[in-house]
């Protein structure tokens, strides 16, 4: 099998590559650090030679790039099972304080880069009438959280978008699957001082994205919701 991940060096977009890869899984992956994807590449080459690892600079708030991204993976495989569209940033703010560009700027990322993926790539899907789609909502994609209004606005679009191309695509053998996680070790975190088990694992997110993929094809969990066993933060 062949899965693309977008924000593929970090958190859990790396996780998810670092798992797949386990399964034989071969991965193309995007950042907008070319040195964080050498490393990851160079990471992953390490531990499973055999698989094939594509990496491309990119900034997914930028649809030129996204669509360049689309093409690069195209001219190296005819074929696409997977498409998990991780990227995404979070910038702290309430609707009423933040700067004009804050939403658009959270839009572009969060929901349009999708948008643009999901489009460059369902031409290789379509004719295999197969294929799995995840979008990594986020527990924001289902309530209001403090301090989080774009971000927040961004996730419930990304939801409502994964609801409707799911609807679109169920008659054409393409699973879609909207992934909700709460709280969750990556470097958005800093140095905060929790203790370990108080956010969920990275890998905790990678494992119900592999167990979306492995179902039979008469099968898709629409939404995963996932939360740390403590709660919210």
């Amino acid at each position: 099998m062949k899965a693309i991940i977008t924000g593929g060096t970090k958190g859990i977009g790396k996780a998810i590559g670092q798992l797949f890869l386990e399964k034989g899984v071969d991965i193309a992956i995007n950042s907008r650090s070319q040195v964080d994807l050498e490393a990851v590449q160079s990471e992953f080459k390490g531990s499973f030679p055999e698989r094939e690892i594509l990496i491309k600079q990119t900034d997914v708030s930028k649809p030129e790039e996204v669509k360049a991204f689309g093409e690069f993976v195209k001219s190296h495989w005819d074929k696409i099972d997977i498409l998990i569209n991780n990227a995404g940033v979070y910038v702290m703010g309430q609707l009423l304080d933040e700067d004009e560009d804050v939403m658009v700027s959270q839009i572009n990322t969060n929901l349009y880069s999708a948008v643009h993926m999901t489009r460059s790539i369902l031409p290789v899907m379509l004719p295999q009438n197969a294929g799995t789609i995840i979008n990594m909502c986020s527990i924001a994609s289902l309530m209001s959280y403090p301090n989080s209004g774009s971000y927040t606005v961004s996730k419930f679009a990304l939801h409502g978008y994964t609801k409707v191309l799911r609807d679109e695509l169920k008659e054409k053998g393409i699973r879609v699957v909207a992934v909700m996680p709460g709280a969750t070790w990556s470097a958005a975190w800093g140095d905060i001082d929790l203790p370990k088990d108080r956010l969920m694992a990275a890998r905790d997110i990678a494992l119900v994205c592999w167990n979306a993929v492995e179902l039979s094809p008469s099968a898709v969990i629409e939404d995963i919701v996932i939360r740390p066993q403590l709660g919210d933060l």
